[in-house]
C-alpha cells in the first residue's frame, strides 16, 4: 500500500466540504459529529473558500447552501460555525439557506437567531429638536430647584430640632465631620492662603507703584483678604475637598439603601446624617477663614518688603485700614459658606442614582453646586454690605 492511501485511511473525511456547482451557487455539507475538535483546520478553510468566491462576479447573486442532512451530533462550535458563514454570506449581500436540519437542533438555532441578535442592525438615536431640548432642561432645572427647596426646608427643620435636642445629636459623626473638613484642610489652606496673599500684593503694588503710593498696598491688601479673599478662598477649597467627600460618603450610602434602611427604620436621614455635617462645616468654616486670613496678611507682609515696606509701617496701616466689622463680616460670609458647602454635598449625595459611575457624579455636581451658591451668596452678601454699610 502506498504512503499517500495509508494517511488517507487514517485521516478521517472533513466534517465540512466545499462545493462549487457553478459561479453563483455553491454548498457546505456537513457529515458526522461536527464539533470544536472536528472543525479544527476546516472552519478557516471554508471561510477562506466562500470569500474567494464571493469576491468573483456580483455578490448579491451568490446562492449558499448549507447542507446538514448527513450530521449525526451537532455542538455549541457548530452553530457558532454556522453564524460566521451565514453573517458573510449576509454581509456581502447573498441568500443563505440551511437543509436537512434535525428538527431538534431548530429551537437551539432559533434561540440563537444569528444575524438578527448576534450583529444587530445599529438603530439610530433619535434627533431631539431644539425646542424639546430646551423644555427638557426647563423641566430638569425646575425639578432641582423643586429638590433644593424641599431639602432646606427639612434642613432647617432638624436644625432647629438640634438646637432644642442636643443630646440627641449625633456628635460622634460631628467630630469625625469637623476633623475631616477642618484639620485635614489646614495645610492646603494655608498654602492657597499664602500664595494669595503674595499674589495679590504684587499685583497691587504694580499699579500703586506708578503713583508712588506703594505703602497704601498693605492696608488694601489686608482689607481684601478680611472682608472677601479669605472667605471665599477657603469656601472654594471646601468646596472641591470636603463637599466632595460628602457627597461620595453620603452617596455610597444611597447606593448601597443604607439610606433607604434608615427611612424603613424610622430615622431620619436628614437628622441622621446631614445635620452633624452641617454643623461641622459651620464650626470649621470660620477659623479656617481666621487662620487663611492670618496667614495671607503675614505673606503680604514679608512680599512688601521687597519694597522697602517695614513690619511696623504695614502693620499700622492695617490697622487703620482694617476693623473689628470687617473682621466679623468677612467671618459671617464665611459661616454662610460653609452650610452651603457642607448642605449641598449631602444634597448631592442623596440625590445619587444607581449604577458604577453615580458617586462619582454625584461627586461632581456637589463641586460645582457649591461654588455655584457660593457665587451666588457672596453677590447677596456683596448686595447687603453696600445697603447697611456692614
Amino acid at each position: 500500500m502506498a504512503i499517500s492511501d495509508l494517511n488517507s485511511a487514517i485521516s478521517p473525511a472533513p466534517v465540512a466540504i466545499w462545493t462549487q456547482t457553478d459561479a453563483i451557487h455553491a454548498q457546505v455539507s456537513l457529515s458526522g459529529a461536527v464539533n470544536v475538535y472536528s472543525l479544527a483546520g476546516v472552519w478557516t478553510n471554508i471561510r477562506e473558500k466562500q470569500n474567494l468566491w464571493l469576491a468573483q462576479g456580483n455578490a448579491q447573486n451568490h446562492a449558499l447552501v448549507f447542507d446538514a442532512s448527513k450530521v449525526s451530533s451537532l455542538d455549541g462550535s457548530a452553530f457558532a460555525f454556522l453564524i460566521d458563514v451565514q453573517e458573510a454570506q449576509q454581509k456581502a449581500g447573498g441568500q443563505f439557506e440551511i437543509q436537512g436540519l434535525d428538527p431538534k437542533y431548530q429551537p437551539l438555532l432559533n434561540e440563537f437567531d444569528p444575524i438578527n441578535k448576534l450583529f444587530p442592525v445599529p438603530a439610530p438615536k433619535p434627533k431631539t429638536s431644539f425646542v424639546v431640548s430646551v423644555g427638557m432642561a426647563a423641566q430638569n432645572f425646575l425639578d432641582d430647584v423643586r429638590g433644593l427647596v424641599t431639602f432646606v426646608g427639612h434642613l432647617s427643620a432638624d436644625l432647629a430640632w438640634s438646637i432644642r435636642n442636643v443630646r440627641q445629636v449625633r456628635w460622634g459623626d460631628f467630630v469625625n465631620a469637623a476633623v475631616e473638613a477642618g484639620i485635614s484642610a489646614l495645610p492646603i489652606v494655608g498654602l492657597v492662603a499664602f500664595l494669595i496673599g503674595v499674589i495679590l500684593s504684587f499685583q497691587a503694588a504694580i499699579g500703586m507703584q506708578q503713583f508712588g503710593a506703594v505703602s497704601f498696598v498693605g492696608p488694601l491688601a489686608a482689607l481684601g483678604i478680611v472682608r472677601e479673599m479669605g472667605p471665599l478662598i477657603t469656601a472654594i477649597l471646601l468646596a472641591g475637598r470636603s463637599s466632595a467627600a460628602f457627597a461620595a460618603e453620603i452617596g455610597t450610602m444611597t447606593v448601597n439603601s443604607e439610606v433607604d434602611a434608615l427611612v424603613t427604620g424610622g430615622l431620619s436621614p436628614v437628622r441622621f446624617l446631614v445635620v452633624p455635617r452641617v454643623l461641622a462645616g459651620i464650626l470649621v468654616a470660620p477659623i479656617l477663614t481666621l487662620y487663611a486670613d492670618i496667614v495671607s496678611i503675614f505673606s503680604s507682609m514679608l512680599t512688601m518688603q521687597i519694597y522697602g515696606i517695614p513690619f511696623i509701617n504695614f502693620y499700622n496701616g492695617m490697622l487703620a485700614a482694617v476693623d473689628i466689622e470687617d473682621v466679623l463680616s468677612g467671618l459671617v460670609k464665611a459661616t454662610l459658606f460653609g452650610v452651603v458647602v457642607s448642605a449641598m454635598g449631602c444634597l448631592r449625595g442623596m440625590q445619587t442614582g444607581t449604577g458604577a459611575a453615580a458617586v462619582g457624579i454625584s461627586a461632581t455636581r456637589a463641586v460645582v453646586s457649591s461654588i455655584v451658591m457660593i457665587v451666588l451668596v457672596d453677590g447677596i452678601f456683596a448686595y447687603i454690605s453696600y445697603r447697611t454699610g456692614f
